[in-house]
């Protein structure tokens, strides 16, 4: 949560032009960069609470109806209450949160005709910092058996890891002992006690998104993480995990890479509820309910992050993805991509001046660039569609896809270059073009408002420095009849193999097992049956596979559902390895490494090299052994002999700045180990 600063101001409405695109250049530049998009690549489909935003109770302009329309306009289908940390400080009864400001006229059912109108379903924080597991259930009973609201999502509390626990402190918690064992003994006593009231409502749970603090952390007087912790002792009560991500990042361009690290950090997150939540663990889903940027909150690098984030992590299967914040108030005014910044976290200006009024905001209102971007996003990720895979070959340009139910691509392009245009080629696996220019929605650096129209072509864009741009896309295919998409896959697995399964289909159909690579997904292998044994795989790695089939006049199916799994190691192979994070603080570790020789022979010198999964993880010093990195490959070597039996220990300080994804596959001597 960020701290707000509000005023009142004269209200500005928002302004929707469609403007023609220039599309009738004589000469279109040569493509420098490379987009694929591959429709065989299913991803996550979009469910109806995707597009969210937060308000805040201290915000006066909560459920008026101008901002309801402006949310409304830019498709945001969920909104937040009471505000981040006001939450635990919140008493919706009396409307009161001592200790902090609250705002006329924000009130619960206030929010409620708000977001009613804006057509949006709410998710509702519960107070656990200062409030009962009572309190919770009388809000439940109000809000829909009282009134009849039919409010779904709740979550227990804000960023309750930020209590004092792990030393700071900014979330208020009356409770004398402050670890994730009483968080999570809480978790299942409001959730019983919500729950009873109405069986139908989702309840969640505060976790810490991996690769940010206090991940990796273990408390004093705790058996694990915060994370370990909260799943194994409140798995079984709640419905999704509430994650917040401020990734931070000096400049606009550092911060602009960090969106990078979603899909490994989605990919921890849910394995550690499946590791520790028990059994269905896979029925609990993920919610990101804050992000934001700290350079450039108002103009184009926030447009561009936010665009980047949403797409990223709904494609990745996170259900909601909410901004922080609709209004947010003045704070450090620079000038940033020559435009200038407020250091406002809202998407709308709160209207208000500094203390000397020497520097004011526009118009209360006035949306700021992340408003235009999630404009775009909300036209992008329409409930029911499905985004597929995508690649570029342009670090300063990445693209997300969604497949729309009538056949139709809707592809966003950001191009976070702040110096120059870049011109791209689209080229599709599994998909089909219609002839004509596509519509092209764009907002730029600078810009006031979307601009819309049509331009370029289905295989050639040119985007502009510093901008967002969603192009639409008609399928080219007609008629109809194709089979249906194949149902969840699952697999077993070895070291070197996979056999992957899925439900059977009508009768006479061939299904058509790929391997996501990006925009260009590789063909596995095919079969008439409902399963296939995949080889030559490499021990330790993630793959990403989706099922397609396919009848007998050749038309192919959508794609199943995406199944993710890592292959293992040789479970008897000559040499065992056993790798551990022993003392986490957060962006470094101290690891240790067991290296053991099951063979009859001894070792005489010994080489044990890894790599590394991702590009942000590295060996900052190491002993017992010559450490030595070169690119994201370690190697630590010793002259030392290993006797048949014997085990060698060595360690390191390993650095990480983003989700610590470590490493499963090892080879001592070139051979490949079993990782214990």
């Amino acid at each position: 949560m960020k701290i707000p600063s509000l005023a009142g101001a004269v209200l500005l409405a928002a302004v929707t032009a469609v403007l023609p695109l220039p599309g009738g250049a004589s000469a279109v530049a040569a493509a420098d960069t490379r987009i694929d998009i591959d429709v065989r690549a299913g991803l996550a489909t979009i469910g109806s609470t995707a597009v969210g935003v937060n308000h805040a109770i201290w915000d006066s302009q909560l459920g008026t109806p101008a901002v309801a329309d402006l949310l409304a306009d830019a498709g945001v289908t969920m909104v937040r209450y009471p505000g981040g940390s006001y939450a635990d400080i919140y008493h919706w009864r009396d409307h009161t949160a001592p200790g902090g400001y609250v705002a006329p006229d924000t009130d619960f059912d206030t929010f409620m005709a708000g977001a009613r109108r804006t057509g949006a379903e709410p998710m509702i924080i519960a107070n656990y910092g200062t409030g009962t597991a009572q309190e919770a259930a009388d809000w439940v009973r109000y809000a829909n058996i009282t009134k009849g609201y039919g409010a779904t999502w709740w979550t227990i509390g804000n960023e309750n890891y930020g209590n004092g626990h792990y030393g700071a402190a900014w979330e208020a918690d009356d409770h004398a002992d402050k670890s994730p064992k009483e968080y999570a003994a809480n978790v299942v006593a409001y959730s019983a006690a919500m729950k009873a009231v109405d069986p139908t409502i989702k309840v969640g749970a505060v976790l810490t998104m991996p690769g940010n603090w206090p991940d990796g952390i273990v408390g004093a007087g705790d058996t694990g993480t915060w994370n370990q912790e909260v799943l194994t002792r409140a798995g079984s009560a709640i419905d999704f995990v509430d994650v917040h991500w401020y990734p931070g990042g000096g400049t606009p361009a550092e911060t602009l890479t960090r969106t990078a690290h979603i899909q490994d950090a989605v990919h921890l997150l849910r394995g550690q509820i499946d590791r520790y939540a028990g059994t269905n663990a896979d029925r609990i889903q993920i919610s990101m309910t804050e992000t934001n940027v700290e350079v450039g909150r108002t103009t184009q690098p926030g447009a561009l992050f936010l665009a980047d984030v949403y797409s990223g992590l709904l494609a990745q299967g996170v259900f909601t993805v909410q901004w922080w914040n609709v209004h947010n108030g003045l704070g450090t005014v620079t000038e940033v991509a020559g435009e200038t910044d407020y250091g406002d976290y809202g998407l709308l200006s709160s209207g208000n001046c500094n203390a000397d009024d020497t520097v004011c905001q526009p118009p209360l209102n006035t949306p700021f660039a992340p408003y235009h971007a999630l404009s775009l996003v909300g036209d992008l990720a329409r409930a029911g569609d499905r985004f597929v895979g995508t690649g570029s070959d342009n670090s300063l340009v990445s693209a997300h896809a969604v497949r729309r139910a009538n056949g139709d691509l809707a592809v966003l392009l950001v191009n976070k270059d702040p110096d120059a245009a870049h011109t791209v080629s689209l080229n599709y696996q599994g998909f089909e073009p219609a002839a004509g220019a596509p519509t092209v929605a764009s907002f730029g650096n600078g810009d006031d408002r979307v601009q819309t129209g049509t331009g370029g072509s289905a295989a050639v864009q040119t985007l502009a420095p510093y901008s967002v741009s969603l192009v639409t896309v008609r399928s080219g295919r007609t008629g109809s009849g194709s089979p249906k998409a194949p149902g969840r896959p699952s697999a077993t697995v070895t070291d070197r193999t996979a056999t992957i399964s899925w439900p059977a289909g009508a009768a006479g159909l061939k299904y058509e097992v790929y391997r996501q690579n990006g925009g260009v997904s590789e063909q596995l292998g095919e079969t008439g049956g409902t399963s296939l044994t995949v080889g030559n795989l490499e021990p330790g790695r993630r793959y990403t596979v989706n099922v397609l089939a396919r009848d007998g006049s050749g038309r192919l199916s959508q794609a199943s559902p995406p199944l993710t799994f890592t292959t293992g190691t040789p479970a008897n192979a000559s040499c065992t390895v056993k790798f551990r994070d022993s003392n986490d603080w957060g962006n470094g570790y101290v690891g240790t490494i067991d290296v053991t020789n099951n063979g009859t022979d001894p070792v005489n010198g010994w080489t044990l090299a890894f790599t590394w999964p991702t590009g942000w993880q590295s060996v900052s010093s190491g002993w017992s052994a010559t450490w030595d990195q070169d690119g994201r490959t370690v190697r630590v070597t010793s002259d030392a002999a290993l006797a048949a039996g014997a085990t060698a220990n060595v360690g390191f300080v390993g650095n990480y700045s983003g989700p610590n994804v470590l490493p499963t596959a090892f080879t001592l001597n070139g051979t490949v180990c079993t990782s214990a």
